[in-house]
């Protein structure tokens, strides 16, 4: 779909793309090759040119923060699979406070490995270890884990494409918390995990700081099966509104 996309051209929006699609103009290549004959709305031919010629380039650089600024939270599901390669599902867990002291746990799961960065011991590794990725996947990161992360590392600043499922999801008729949504869609929990919440991982917390050797895996399980679950829901979702878009037209391939 990032090919599809040319909501970043000046003058291009919404409207403007969907009659794009419906001339024919499918992808990147199609449009630059046949501008003339395109209806580009308000934006100029040459507007239109250079846009998708920078639009090459910085995928091709694997430049995110280009698209980023462009497909914003409503469409950064477009690029998820063009930055697979470069991205990280991302869970927090907190003592239940708001600061950022809070902060207990970051569960980061690149699709293949999982690490817990636990406060005070290895949660320092964070600022360093999210600068290697393009694309952050969470559910409900744009109000609550971001935020916190920003809160916690003072002055951290996100530029990565992120995919927000809540409201993506949302888009597709699935609402509720992650474990609602989580039964809805058939995934399913250890049994060791099956159950507990948010409130569940901030007692985990207290547990652990009190000495209770056997809260800490268990608080780890959990975020674990948090951030992995993500990536299955991140594919449920690319793959379904990639389908309503392309199905609606009946024109892309």
């Amino acid at each position: 779909m990032l090919r599809s996309t040319f909501i970043f051209i000046p003058g291009v929006g919404p409207t403007t793309e969907r009659a794009l699609w419906k001339q024919g103009f499918t992808d990147w290549t199609l449009l630059r090759e046949n501008l003339k004959e395109a209806k580009l709305g308000t934006a100029s031919i040459e507007d239109a040119k250079e846009s998708l010629d920078t639009a090459e380039r910085m995928l091709s650089e694997g430049n995110h923060q280009y698209f980023a600024k462009r497909l914003g939270i409503a469409e950064a599901w477009r690029a998820w699979p063009h930055f697979k390669d470069s991205m990280v599902y991302l869970d927090i867990e907190t003592d239940g406070g708001m600061r950022g002291e809070s902060v207990t746990m970051i569960g980061l799961y690149d699709g293949k490995d999982f690490k817990a960065l636990i406060k005070d011991d290895s949660i320092e590794e964070f600022k360093d270890l999210i600068t290697h990725y393009s694309m952050i996947v969470t559910f409900f990161g744009t109000g609550f884990d971001l935020p916190m992360l920003q809160k916690r590392f003072w002055g951290m600043q996100f530029d990565q494409i992120h995919l927000d499922l809540c409201p993506t999801l949302k888009r597709l008729g699935y609402r509720g918390g992650l474990k609602k949504i989580e039964r809805q869609v058939g995934i399913s929990r250890a049994e060791e995990t099956d159950g507990l919440s948010g409130m569940d991982a901030i007692h985990l917390w207290n547990r652990h700081l009190r000495g209770d050797e056997t809260a800490l895996p268990t608080l780890i399980a959990y975020n674990r099966e948090d951030v992995v679950n993500l990536e299955k829901l991140a594919e449920l979702a690319y793959s379904k509104l990639e389908a309503t878009v392309r199905g609606s037209l009946g024109v892309l391939c």
